[in-house]
């Protein structure tokens, strides 16, 4: 019986899925460092009871996460997905019309089980051209306009160009960076769990 109860307890808590790459896996740093880990302590002192589950995978392409959406609904039933997914299509010259039609899909697969879904937008770098940049970064307004899902244009605004906010790699953020992206991504979750 007393497992019973914790089971149903556990069921009854609303769940928020962190579904990303490596920045918000918490790539080189410590999890416990991690945004997602800061994520789970601000829903606390604030008073919500949701948990959080990161379900991020450095390396992970919009195409790796199309294709496991469903298992991750299914195992967690989410009342909110945080989806930050895209820069490694970036950086890797993928076609803008690929990644979006595999973000189309996994927040259609979401909100199709009543999830709410939050986008967090990324750019790449300069040096693969304008033309290309324009196109994968628009790819995230487009979804963003035809599916209702908000979304912040630039998860890593403050630190991308900040070295003393990276990782040596000049990619990643370090542990001082992550209360930024917390802070970056902070509103437009809160104003969806309070909708």
């Amino acid at each position: 019986m007393l497992l019973l109860g914790i089971t149903a307890s556990n069921a009854e808590t609303p769940t928020i899925v962190i579904f990303g790459d490596s920045l918000s896996a918490g790539y080189g740093i410590e999890v416990d460092q991690s945004w997602a880990a800061l994520l789970q302590t601000r829903l606390k002192e604030q008073g919500y009871e949701h948990r959080v589950v990161n379900a991020s995978i450095s390396g992970e392409t919009t195409e790796g996460g199309a294709t496991r959406i469903d298992s991750a609904l299914q195992d967690f039933s989410p009342q909110l997905i945080i989806l930050e997914l895209g820069g490694n299509d970036g950086l890797r010259g993928f076609p803008a019309a690929r990644m979006k039609a595999n973000l189309q899909k996994i927040v259609t697969r979401a909100k199709d089980t009543g999830a709410a879904v939050v986008m967090l937008g990324i750019r790449i770098p300069t040096n693969y051209g304008p033309r290309y940049s324009a196109a994968f970064e628009g790819v995230f307004r487009q979804v963003s306009d035809e599916l209702e899902v908000q979304w912040i244009e630039f998860f890593m605004e403050g630190i991308a160009l900040n070295d003393a906010l990276l990782q040596e790699d000049r990619i990643h953020p370090n542990a001082e960076a992550q209360p930024m992206l917390l802070d970056n991504a902070w509103p437009i979750i809160s104003a969806t769990l309070d909708d």
